[in-house]
Order: C-alpha cells, then sequence, then structure tokens
C-alpha cells in the first residue's frame, strides 16, 4: 500500500478556502481511513500469512527535512516476525496524529513548490510501489491538477500538466468539450506502461468552479491516462467530507 500526496497550493486554507471543513483536513482523514482499512487487513489474517507494508511519498519531496523525516516514521512493514498488539498501536498512533503534522508544516512553511505526479509515476511507481505477487495499491491525494514548473512537456496536444488556466486556453468549457476533447487527442502524456499489477485509488478532486464542466474533463483526463498507463483497477472520487467517503475508500481497499 502505498500514498502519494500532492503538496502544492491546494492545501492552503487562505487561498482555497472551506468553511465546512479544509481540504488538508479531509486529505488527513482520508489518509486515516485507508490506515484504518490497510489495519483490518493485517489483522483479519492468519499470522503465518500477514506480510503487508504501507509507506507514503511526495511528489516533489518537499524541501522541508522535518516533514521527510515524518514519512519515514509512516512508513510499516507488517510480517510474521513483528506483527504485535504494541506495533499495530503505534502505526495507528503516527497515522492518526502524524499526517495532519505534515500538512500544517507544509502550509506553515508556505512555500508550494506544485505537484509533479506525472513524473513520479514515470520515473518511481514501478520501483517504489509495486511488487511481484502482492497486491499493490496507490492512493493519490490531488485535487486532480498536475503542475510543477520543471516539467512541462507537450505531444502534440497531450501533457504533462494540466491546470485551470490551460482548460480555459483550449476552450474545454461548453457542452462540446467532449468532442473538442477526442478530436484534438488531449490528454496526458502516458508517463509509464505495462501497471497491470497497480491498482489506484484517486481521492480529493477539486475541480475550479468557474467552469461547469471542469470535473468531467479532469476524470477524463485521469481515466485515460490511468488506462493508457495499463492501470485495470482504479477509481476517481471527488474531495468529499470524510464521513461520506470512509464506505468507498474502505470498500476499495478491502475488496
Amino acid at each position: 500500500m502505498s500514498l502519494l500526496l500532492d503538496l502544492s497550493d491546494r492545501i492552503n486554507p487562505e487561498k482555497y478556502p472551506n468553511p465546512s471543513m479544509e481540504y488538508y483536513q479531509r486529505d488527513a482523514a482520508y489518509i486515516q481511513t485507508v490506515a484504518d482499512a490497510f489495519k483490518a487487513n493485517v489483522q483479519q489474517k492468519k499470522i503465518i500469512l500477514i506480510d503487508d507494508q504501507i509507506q507514503l511519498f511526495f511528489a516533489p519531496e518537499p524541501s522541508n527535512p522535518e516533514i521527510n523525516a515524518i514519512s519515514q516514521d509512516l512508513k510499516f512493514s507488517f510480517n510474521k516476525a513483528n506483527i504485535s498488539n504494541e506495533s499495530l498501536n503505534l502505526f495507528e498512533q503516527h497515522y492518526k496524529n502524524l499526517p495532519t503534522k505534515i500538512y500544517e508544516l507544509a502550509i506553515l512553511d508556505d512555500h508550494y513548490v506544485g505537484s509533479d505526479t506525472w513524473k513520479f509515476m514515470n520515473q518511481k511507481v514501478k520501483d517504489y510501489c509495486i511488487e511481484e505477487n502482492y497486491r499493490n495499491i496507490l492512493v493519490i491525494l490531488t485535487d486532480g491538477y498536475i503542475y510543477h514548473k520543471d516539467n512541462l512537456r507537450e505531444e502534440g496536444n497531450q501533457t504533462t500538466y494540466l491546470t485551470p488556466e490551460f482548460i480555459r486556453s483550449k476552450h474545454l468549457t461548453a457542452n462540446d468539450w467532449k468532442r473538442k476533447y477526442e478530436e484534438n487527442n488531449y490528454g496526458f502524456i502516458p508517463a509509464t506502461n505495462n501497471l497491470k499489477n497497480l491498482e489506484v485509488l484517486v481521492l480529493g478532486i477539486n475541480p475550479d468552479p468557474k467552469n461547469d464542466f471542469e470535473d468531467d474533463i479532469i476524470k477524463r483526463y485521469w481515466s485515460d491516462w490511468l488506462e493508457a498507463m495499463g492501470v485495470a483497477n482504479y477509481k476517481i472520487y471527488n474531495a468529499d467530507l470524510p464521513a461520506n467517503m470512509q464506505q468507498v475508500i474502505t470498500k476499495f481497499i478491502q475488496s
């Protein structure tokens, strides 16, 4: 089980406030739900069959060393030799408290370097998130937009990035957006291939409200991208309240 966090300015409560629940707080709650489902999976196995790990990544890595150190404290591996009530309790406490601390530190730093999910999928996902003969799940927490100033490639109308400004520049803002999308072959450049052994759960999609079609466009970009890379099982969900997301997250992980 792997988690990939987007620590771009989407988590900034001043730039993107949400009075019902801030987006970084939603992320932290989603992560805890993922951890709870992971723990339940471990606990329901016979001890001899336990061989599970969970880890957390960023794209790109934050400059704050404290955040990177916390991510190491969220890396757990359980097997028949080390499984115990104590290790499970430590796991539970870390995933209850540390994700919120990561977001709070990132917000306090106020140095948002963008999100380069494309590069992570291109250079790291196979080495970091996929092991043969295991079930491999990657949970991506993102608003759906991808942008990093050092990775702005274009191949025809396919790109390594997606922003509200880009969507508007291509006039994907009306009922005919799907026709334009297909005729012009818009989408993300496939970052890799042969990800048949990876399942992907995307959480937190948050479309720009100025475009009524933004939500559908973002999800089309992501679904086409994941399928082009060979991901057979994936789900994409909007940034809803954690209580509403708990069941769908748990169902995906425990299915």
